[in-house]
Formats: C-alpha cells, structure tokens, sequence
C-alpha cells in the first residue's frame, strides 16, 4: 500500500511531500515578516508590555500584596507559580501586532519567574538517605480507607502521617497498617505509623479546640527525631470575603511555636499545612524548617486536587535532617496525593 504524504508546491512548481515543521516555519515567517524597517513595532504593544511589567511586579513583590481585601496575598502566593502561564498569553498578541516594545517587556516576567520557580525545573533527586517517611491528607470521606492504607504502606515509608481521620475509620487504618507498623498514635484527627519505638506522644494545640496535631518521638537506629503531625484548617476562597485563611494562620502561628520549642535538634514536620512554602501566612513554620521538595524534589510536588494538582499544600518539612529525595506518590481514594521523601538524619556524612 503506498504511503499517503502531505504534498506542497516547490520552488520549480512541481509539489513534493511537506516536510516536519515546515508548517511552523511558515507560521513564524509570516509573523515575523515586516519588521524590518517598520518603525510603528516600537509604538505597538504599549499596553501588553505595561501588562507584562505589572505581571513582572506581582512575581516580584508577591509578598508586598496585601492581604487586607480578602487576603489577596496568600491567595496570589498559593497559585504563584501559575502566573507564568500569563507568558505566553502576553507573547502570542505580541508577536501578531509585532510590537517589539511589548517582547523586550516580556523578557522582564521570564526573568522573574526563572528566579522563582527555575531551580524546581531540575531534578535535585539524590541517592541514599537513612530514613523515609511519608504523608497524606486521606480526606475524612475516603471510599476505600483500608485500600488507601495499603497504598501508602507501600510506598515504604518506615514513618507514616495521615490526616483527616474520622473516629469511626480509624479501625480500619489500624488494621490496614497494623502488619507494616509496630507502633502508632492517633490523636484527633491525625496520626503517626512508626516501624520504630515511639515515645512523648502527645496532642499540639493549634488553637482550634479540638486536636488536629500531634508529636512524637520516634526512636530510629541514627537515634530519636521529633516528628510533627499538623493538619491546618481549610481556607476557602468566597465571593464576597476573598479568601478566608483568619484560623489557619492563627493555627500556623501556634505550630510555628511549638516547633520551636522543641528541644530535640532533629525535626521533622508531615501534614496537610492548606499552603505553599510561598504563603507568607506560614512564614512561623516555612522560617525554621526545609521543604524536602524543594531541596530534594524534581519539579513542583503539586499535591492538590488529586484530580488536577495545581498546588502543594501537603508537606514534608525538616530541621537538622538533610533532605534526599522527594516525591508524590499514586492517587489513592483521596482529594490529596500522598507525598513521601528519603532523608539522611546523619547530616555529619
């Protein structure tokens, strides 16, 4: 059977098959046409470049917006990384009205966002590590609890942190994971699965009045770590109050303390925070400890809605540990991904 090609004209008039991207190459001929000796690609495109410098602005002084209105700044920190899709949208107009004013203006949100977000665009993925511990948020009306609890198990977590435990499921998850781990707590709604002996177990305050975190020592052949186990309250984005994050930074502040008073000087924080390590409103956690994703991850980490992850709000975060690895793990029955990191807690190797 002979095989069908594209056919196009030639240059001597005959007609020959169409080569790869020779369809792109005429696109862009076309658009990049007629620039030379144009002197109005200076005057178009005024108000995309200014568009592009206020995009520009926004990445850079994210932590100047206010978070007054509707805590406006937290929400832009939450999904700033998404920004940059504005690039392109500003790019293509620019090269159709084929304003050079708008393109050099253009080089301004690259170099931003490059400065933000470039070094999540590499695989820092290390090898090694002494110890791996996991998270996930397993969303209190999870269809298939003992099937998430397997999940996660698998992943090889020697310490395992669930959130959004119901009272009535737990059983469930105890039996589920009760053959992978020798020793666990649950206080509230949050829980810890240890392959190693766990002692000072307790509930945190987070100034809810109900207990959402805990900690715990786990006693590891390298010798004791303080793990945390937080799940923040929800923020929620409404029409007329923006978006509502009052309790989860009051809780984030009151977690940030604890933390800080710990006296172990190996920590290790798991939970759903209901932020991204940009949110300022998390800065009394995010400024003593390391996100594993970002020092050890390849690429964003993005966790939530499992459906579409668009931001990481389920976290690993360390202090005197070094971070080796970082992941997110298979969907469960969950609205979250788990998440799971390899850490090295003899940081003088």
């Amino acid at each position: 059977m002979a095989q069908q090609a594209y056919m196009t004209e030639t240059d001597n008039g005959g007609s020959g098959p169409e080569r790869p991207g020779a369809r792109f190459r005429r696109l862009m001929k076309r658009l990049l046409s007629g620039w030379r000796g144009d002197p109005r690609i200076w005057r178009r495109g005024i108000v995309l470049a200014a568009l592009a410098v206020v995009l520009a602005l926004v990445m850079l002084l994210h932590a100047r917006v206010p978070n007054t209105i509707g805590n406006l700044g937290s929400l832009t920190e939450t999904f700033l990384p998404w920004l940059g899709l504005l690039i392109p949208v500003l790019l293509l107009p620019a090269l159709v009205r084929k304003s050079a004013t708008a393109l050099i203006a253009l080089i301004l949100p690259v170099a931003v966002w490059l400065n933000l977000f470039g070094g999540l665009l590499t695989d820092k993925t290390g090898s090694g590590g002494d110890l791996t511990v996991a998270t996930h948020n397993v969303n209190a009306d999870n269809p298939d609890p003992a099937g998430t609890a397997r999940d996660v198990a698998a992943s090889g977590a020697d310490v395992l942190a669930l959130e959004e435990l119901k009272a009535s499921v737990v059983p469930v998850y105890e039996k589920a994971l009760a053959s992978t781990y020798r020793y666990h707590s649950v206080q509230g709604t949050v829980g810890l699965w240890s392959k190693y002996p766990m002692s000072g177990v307790r509930a945190v305050d987070i100034k809810l009045g109900w207990t959402r975190a805990m900690r715990a020592t786990v006693t590891t052949p390298q010798g004791p770590v303080a793990f945390y186990v937080a799940h923040m309250p929800s923020v929620r984005v409404k029409l007329k109050a923006g978006f509502t994050a009052r309790q989860r930074d009051t809780s984030a502040d009151a977690l940030g303390e604890a933390i800080a008073d710990e006296t172990l000087p190996r920590k290790v924080l798991l939970g759903d925070l209901n932020g991204t390590m940009n949110d300022r409103s998390l800065n009394g956690v995010t400024s003593q400890m390391r996100s594993t994703q970002g020092a050890a991850g390849n690429g964003f980490g993005f966790s939530w809605p499992a459906s579409f992850p668009m931001a990481r709000i389920d976290q690993i975060m360390v202090q005197g540990v070094e971070p080796v690895s970082s992941w997110t793990l298979p969907a469960t029955g969950s609205d979250h991904l788990p998440v799971a990191a390899r850490v090295n807690l003899d940081t003088r190797s």
